[in-house]
């Protein structure tokens, strides 16, 4: 496929998860009162969601190195919409929390296609370059994604939420269907245990891949778990209604934007080591602002969005080049090291919004899982360097 092509099929890939995260947040506390539960119960429809996306990706990547990049797209997409059907009409919240879990499931297949068929077809700058412009085209949909759900919760409630999702679904369906080409040659035997095993088993022995997937887990997964927060930190604390609430969420979106731009007309100039340090240099600036703004003052719009900002903006400088360096050392199985990190991604997603169940209060928790979580990936950073060095 072509550059541009490979960066629309990768890009709509992509933004399943974030959309159908993005999308659902505005009904979080909303959810609580429909099925008269607590926010304990509906924070766990959303961490069940990660770790159904995080643990699926292990099978989705091999699958469609096993199988081809289409036909596992095809049908992860179908288990995608029906956990969505299933969440749309549930009559209970431990349905809600089934249909999260298969939907979860189901959208694992898009970061990992979208990374692999990147990795089948192009190498080095190039491939940062593709990255970089899906990044760009990635941070519509999340953007979009909390305006959307506060408007249909405002006007249909929060069945309308999951319709959405399917209408997605089925929609990104066609897309593949008529769009995307076979990118790689399927090898079945690529799914007996022996060479699973033999496979993750040479991509974990490879600090360059774990490092680079656990900078990843830092930055991205701070993103990922602090949804499970923000809701509850702008609405109940702040303020906020849940309209108002999806559009105050454009702030993050739109600095991951502007990001993904400066980086594009900056790579040149900065390459690989410029854009990673400049981008992680403002993920410590806004990890510390964030705990010191929730520590010593009172919660504003600004001193919570604020400092999100600053680290969307550095995010959008680390994300091409470090997942183009995870994803080089073996590109025989580019499906199954895709996999590993994204799953690496959003386990750490997962595990920092089970951490803030834990500690209860989210603004709390927002200010200490969150700052933590962007220091980790600073510190994954300076091991990626030492190990590559010492490799290659």
């Amino acid at each position: 496929m072509s550059e541009r092509r490979t960066s629309l099929i990768g890009a709509l890939l992509t933004t399943i998860g974030p959309v159908s995260m993005a999308v659902y947040t505005p009904a979080m506390p909303e959810l609580v009162n429909a099925f008269a539960t607590t926010e304990s119960a509906i924070k766990l429809s959303l961490s069940v969601y990660f770790g159904g996306f995080a643990v699926a990706q292990l099978v989705a990547g091999p699958v469609s190195d096993a199988f081809g990049r289409r036909k596992a797209t095809l049908a992860f997409l179908m288990i995608y919409i029906l956990g969505s059907l299933i969440a749309a009409f549930a009559p209970t919240v431990d349905w809600l929390l089934a249909g999260r879990l298969i939907q979860g499931i189901g959208a694992s297949v898009g970061i990992t296609v979208s990374r692999a068929i990147v990795r089948d077809q192009f190498s080095g700058p190039e491939a940062a370059r593709i990255l970089n412009m899906v990044g760009i085209m990635l941070a519509i949909g999340p953007a979009a994604g909390p305006t959307l759900g506060g408007l249909a919760l405002a006007y249909s409630g929060w069945q309308a939420i999951f319709v959405l999702m399917v209408l997605f679904g089925i929609g990104t369906s066609l897309a593949i269907g008529l769009l995307m080409a076979e990118t790689t040659t399927p090898d079945r035997t690529l799914l007996r245990p022996t060479r699973l095993i033999r496979a993750y088993g040479t991509l974990i022995g490879d600090p360059r891949v774990l490092f680079s997937a656990l900078v990843l887990g830092g930055c991205i997964g701070a993103l990922y778990a602090q949804s499970t927060m923000l809701p509850f930190v702008l609405i109940n604390n702040v303020g906020l209604t849940p309209s108002q609430f999806g559009i105050g969420m454009l702030m993050q979106s739109g600095f991951f934007f502007s990001g993904s731009v400066a980086l594009r007309l900056l790579a040149r100039r900065l390459g690989e080591r410029g854009a990673l340090r400049t981008g992680l240099g403002l993920i410590g600036i806004g990890g510390a602002m964030i705990a010191l703004s929730v520590h010593l003052i009172p919660p504003t719009f600004l001193s919570i969005m604020g400092p999100v900002a600053v680290c969307s903006f550095g995010i959008a400088f680390v994300s091409p080049y470090i997942t183009t360096a995870g994803l080089a050392p073996h590109p025989q199985i580019a499906g199954s090291a895709a996999a590993l990190i994204g799953f690496i991604q959003m386990a750490s997603g997962f595990l920092g919004g089970v951490a803030a169940a834990m500690i209860g209060d989210p603004l709390t928790a927002f200010g200490t899982v969150i700052p933590l979580m962007e220091f980790m990936s600073i510190a994954a950073y300076l091991a990626f360097v030492r190990a590559r060095r010492r490799m290659e």
